[in-house]
């Protein structure tokens, strides 16, 4: 293997093959990016309870999350293919541009028709950004290393959903909220000046045009990749419960902060993300899968059995593992299957799965609890129950090491 001007060609097959290199400058440009643009819209999430409640629009705090789920799943199909059709880069900048321009409307929008519009509309951000940063990973890192590829990426992103609330929360403890809004605007704009240094790696792009915003029929789901979007679906269930549930369980346990558990949990997801991703690419991506299943399943007995705060936040220890193993990993396998040409369409499908299994599990698992303390281990055993779906359908999936080449 020799490194040329930044790429290494290896020998494979007998056939000398030009892959780029994995460390590149525009790999972590991208993975800077990343942080800044999930710290931007997780930055003011912690305080958007207290001022709808300030608008007066206290009952309607369930939709600050739904609203913005919703117009993320939306809008997955058209992010899917004009990444496709477009390039990577404009999806990414218009994501990341609706946090900048949804962020300074908050404080001139100041009524609660106006803020829900607004909660509606940043879901956008979500629908596109992620869509063309995956893709864009896929195009630039070699196939032998697209799960650590993506362990990486996505540590950068979890640090920014980690780190938003932190600071979000500081600049509200000093200042008045509006300035919070216009953090949250500047950080976007920072994540929008690095992806203007990024190549863009569509070799074919087309320009932007109205026809492009037609879907059609086969255009919405992509085929190839419904058996890991499916698993994902069942898994990540779990994870709607938690964001539901935990906060009343964690009161009911006597913990003063709400939060604790979520922050154990993504700090625990962290570092295993590299290790899994690392995994997958030597082992292949369902046996990671089975482990990770392993772990959701077993967290969510735990978290049904738990009587004490130790015992929730070890179980929350677990949850983070099986989190962190499953995300970068359920990316690159959907990229090893998605053809070169629809890898946005692919990955589009796949955060349309995901966000259905978490809303649905909010959900379903709101309806369980019912306000009804002794309902706790019905819905966290149920959730138990949904993963192990998951781990069904993987252990009837054959795993190999590499995919097949396009």
């Amino acid at each position: 293997m020799m490194l040329v001007k930044g790429k290494f060609i290896p020998y494979l097959c007998g056939e000398m093959k030009l892959l780029p290199s994995f460390f590149s400058i525009d790999f972590f440009l991208l993975c800077a990016s990343s942080f800044l643009f999930f710290s931007s819209f997780n930055m003011i999430i912690p305080e958007l309870p207290n001022y709808l409640t300030s608008l007066g629009g206290e009952d309607y705090k369930g939709l600050i999350i739904s609203l913005f789920t919703l117009s993320a799943g939306l809008s997955r199909p058209f992010s899917g293919k004009l990444a496709d059709r477009i390039g990577r880069i404009p999806v990414m900048i218009f994501g990341a541009g609706v946090c900048f321009v949804i962020s300074l409307l908050y404080p001139i929008l100041s009524f609660v028709g106006g803020f829900l519009f607004l909660r509606f509309a940043h879901g956008f951000s979500a629908g596109f950004t992620p869509t063309g940063t995956s893709a864009y990973v896929a195009d630039i890192v070699p196939f032998q290393k697209r799960g650590e590829a993506m362990g990486i990426q996505s540590l950068f992103g979890s640090l920014g959903m980690a780190a938003g609330p932190a600071i979000g929360g500081w600049i509200a403890s000093i200042w008045p909220i509006e300035i919070l809004f216009y953090a949250s605007s500047l950080t976007a704009i920072l994540s929008i000046i690095i992806l203007f240094k990024l190549k863009e790696t569509l070799e074919k792009k087309e320009p932007l045009r109205l026809g492009l915003f037609k879907l059609n029929r086969h255009e919405l789901i992509e085929k190839r990749v419904l058996i890991p979007s499916l698993v994902l679906f069942f898994s990540v269930f779990s994870f709607g419960v938690v964001l539901t549930i935990i906060p009343d369980f964690s009161a009911h346990l006597g913990i003063q902060n709400k939060g604790l558990f979520f922050a154990v949990f993504t700090l625990s997801s962290l570092g295993i993300r590299l290790i899994a991703g690392r995994a997958s690419d030597r082992y292949g991506r369902v046996p990671v899968l089975r482990v990770a299943t392993v772990f959701m399943i077993g967290s969510m007995v735990l978290v049904a059995l738990s009587e004490t705060k130790m015992a929730l936040l070890g179980a929350g220890v677990l949850f983070g593992c099986a989190v962190g193993m499953n995300s970068p990993t359920t990316a690159a396998w959907v990229i090893d299957l998605a053809l070169d040409a629809f890898r946005g369409r692919a990955l589009a499908t796949m955060y349309i799965f995901l966000e259905a299994g978490i809303g649905i599990g909010a959900i379903v698992s709101g309806f369980l609890y019912a306000n009804k303390v002794e309902n706790f281990p019905l819905v966290f055993l149920f959730s138990a129950g949904m993963a192990g779906i998951s781990l069904i359908f993987l252990f009837f999936i054959r795993s190999g090491k590499y995919p097949p080449r396009h």
